[in-house]
């Protein structure tokens, strides 16, 4: 059975920076999960960098669905997995439902994105419990900051951190990341 840890802090936090030295501090093969979709310059240029900073013995799966299925299959290969980031994967997950790219968002639009989005929290749990590996999340912590302005983006807010929750409480392992420093909450 695998082991989850999530990483949780606000953006510049030190989340990421925290999690990929414990996945060097691991003896033995990374699996890097990458979540993120090149869909401008600016993000072509963050993934880059995030690309050159990891360990070049990493290997690199990028996707952002059916997480669990790949970490099912691919878990017994690894020591450990980091998944970077679970917001960027709510994110296009929510994006893939057309209800979303509408307007005016529906109450049932909406309840349908945050049903699927949290069926997807739960095979990507569900892979990890069935995977050797360590699993290392990082996400964003969202629920700190003003009321967003727009439906969207309150729909956004409300299923990030509702996943974030579900992942929490299965977690064997949650780390909050202030200003570089890690403080261990679970």
């Amino acid at each position: 059975m695998g082991k989850a840890i999530l990483v949780t802090g606000g953006a510049r936090s030190g989340k990421s920076r925290f999690a990929e030295q414990f996945m060097r501090d691991l003896s033995g093969s990374v699996l890097y999960l990458a979540t993120a979709k090149v869909t401008d310059e600016e993000m072509a240029l963050r993934v880059k960098k995030h690309r050159e900073s990891r360990p070049g013995e990493w290997d690199t799966i990028e996707a952002y669905q059916n997480l669990g299925e790949i970490i099912s299959k691919q878990g017994h290969r690894y020591q450990g997995i980091l998944l970077d980031c679970i917001t960027i994967m709510v994110t296009n997950l929510l994006f893939d439902v057309p209800e979303m790219q509408q307007e005016e968002i529906s109450v049932d639009g909406a309840e349908k994105a945050e049903k699927m989005i949290m069926k997807e929290a739960a095979d990507l749990m569900a892979g990890i419990n069935a995977s050797p590996a360590t699993v290392v999340m990082v996400t964003n912590e969202l629920g700190s900051g003003i009321v967003p302005e727009y439906p969207v983006a309150r729909i956004f807010r409300d299923i990030a951190g509702r996943v974030n929750q579900y992942l929490a409480s299965q977690a064997d392992e949650v780390y909050l990341s202030v200003c570089g420093l890690p403080l261990r909450l679970k």
